[in-house]
């Protein structure tokens, strides 16, 4: 009988990523993927530690699915795994605990290998190294977990900035990126297989290739796979704002193969509180930087990160944040309140924010992202719209996002996995109804020539 995984991702994309090529490992030593974490002999909970809820939220789904599975062999890994692993290492009947330095063995830790001298064991098992200053990692080419219709490609991990509110750089090392030729092998594996659209992810992604011999800047790399036979479109995950090129965004001008996405990461829009928080800009750079985006691509959506409470932060450093997100060419808002991480220089910090006061700001920040995204989103009826479909289907209708990151319906009819293009009939529970589409070949979409972006 064939042994069983189940793995349960938290956090960012870049994790999940993450995710599906730990699963591809334990595929390859001869595991089949379990639907139910009670169905599964050895049982993968790759953490996030963003957030205290997000420390929280892995503790208890930890120790729901020891009660519900005892006999499989259950492990944390990822960024609370190597945060803290002492906080975890308590946890009646867990079998490990694996920090991201450590994810690659997975499956020999599973399987036993732990009693190996080589590791260091404590408690139930901590397996747990320091990052070396590497500047390139390995990657798994792999399908995605669960028949996703848009697989995650992860191109760089680490962070080397200081932000002083982030833990991240501690969990994840130093910044360091795949090669380009790694990447693009995985680009045309994931296309001959028939999937639509590829989300490139990592923790700092601006800084792609800066540290590989040659250097291979990110916009080289989308100039690269863009050209891969097949493509339908290629989406980028967040990005830094001082790290987003001008060649970036004059490269998705001149194709139909990069989506028209952009999510660029605020946090305040107070030049105060962003000095604290040590982000290398001010408001006014910050506009200067995602201005010239609606100029080129007048179609594109802008999203942006905000943080609210940050230690000091006043009615004053809250209202400059509103009105500059109110004047700013954003389409959504994610609204974080801030959550303090033991160990970053924001945690020393004495003038925390009332708790209830941090709830009416975020609340406030929330309802404006909801007005300028139904405004962005109600300005697409009667016009025409990409929009590749998903796997979920509700009353007669599948469900899609279109290029410019806006839910969508469209008819059942059509096929998980397609890009589409309709019009807009109209607005409805937040997303757009395509009430007839018609499939889209990526031969029509237009390929940068072969000069420069620059």
């Amino acid at each position: 009988m064939s042994r069983k995984i189940y793995i349960a991702t938290f956090g960012c994309r870049t994790n999940q990523a993450d995710s599906a090529s730990i699963q591809e490992d334990f595929v390859a030593a001869g595991y089949e993927e379990a639907l139910r974490p009670e169905e599964a002999d050895v049982i993968v909970v790759n953490s996030c530690t963003v957030t205290h809820r997000s420390d929280q939220q892995v503790r208890q789904l930890t120790r729901r699915m020891l009660r519900q599975n005892a006999g499989a062999r259950v492990l944390v890994t990822g960024c609370y795994a190597q945060r803290s692993p002492e906080s975890l290492a308590g946890l009646q009947g867990l079998a490990g605990v694996v920090g991201n330095t450590r994810k690659g063995e997975l499956v020999r830790i599973a399987e036993g290998v732990s009693d190996n001298p080589e590791y260091r064991r404590d408690l139930v098992g901590i397996f747990l190294d320091s990052f070396e200053k590497i500047r390139a990692i390995d990657l798994v080419p792999g399908t995605p977990i669960g028949g996703r219709t848009r697989p995650f490609v992860k191109i760089q991990d680490g962070c080397d900035a200081r932000c002083s509110y982030c833990i991240i750089p501690s969990v994840r090392g130093p910044s360091r990126s795949v090669p380009p030729g790694q990447i693009i092998d995985q680009v045309r594996s994931l296309v001959s297989e028939g999937f639509r659209e590829i989300v490139l992810t990592g923790i700092h992604i601006g800084t792609y290739g800066l540290y590989l011999e040659p250097r291979h800047p990110l916009d080289r790399l989308l100039e690269d796979i863009v050209r891969v036979e097949g493509l339908g479109q290629v989406r980028l995950s967040s990005i830094e704002p001082m790290e987003l090129s001008r060649r970036v965004v004059r490269l998705a001008a001149r194709t139909d193969r990069i989506a028209p996405h952009f999510h660029i990461c605020l946090q305040s829009g107070s030049d105060r509180i962003l000095k604290r928080m040590l982000r290398p800009y001010d408001a006014k750079r910050f506009l200067g930087l995602v201005e010239p985006i609606r100029e080129l691509l007048p179609r594109a959506a802008i999203g942006t990160d905000v943080i609210v409470g940050f230690p000091g932060e006043t009615e004053e450093d809250h209202q400059a944040t509103l009105d500059l997100l109110e004047r700013g060419p954003f389409t959504y808002l994610h609204v974080f309140p801030y959550s303090d991480r033991p160990g970053t220089a924001a945690s020393s910090m004495a003038d925390k924010v009332p708790a209830d006061v941090v709830k009416r700001r975020a609340g406030e920040l929330r309802r404006l992202g909801s007005r300028k995204n139904r405004k962005f989103r109600r300005s697409w009826i009667g016009q025409r719209l990409r929009v590749l479909t998903l796997t979920k289907e509700h009353d007669g209708r599948r469900e899609g996002l279109t290029g410019n990151y806006l839910p969508a319906w469209v008819p059942a009819s059509v096929q998980p996995n397609r890009l589409t293009e309709g019009i807009a009939a109209r607005d409805e529970g937040g997303a757009l109804i395509f009430d007839e589409v018609e499939p889209v070949s990526s031969s029509e979409f237009r390929v940068p020539s072969t000069e420069s972006s620059s």
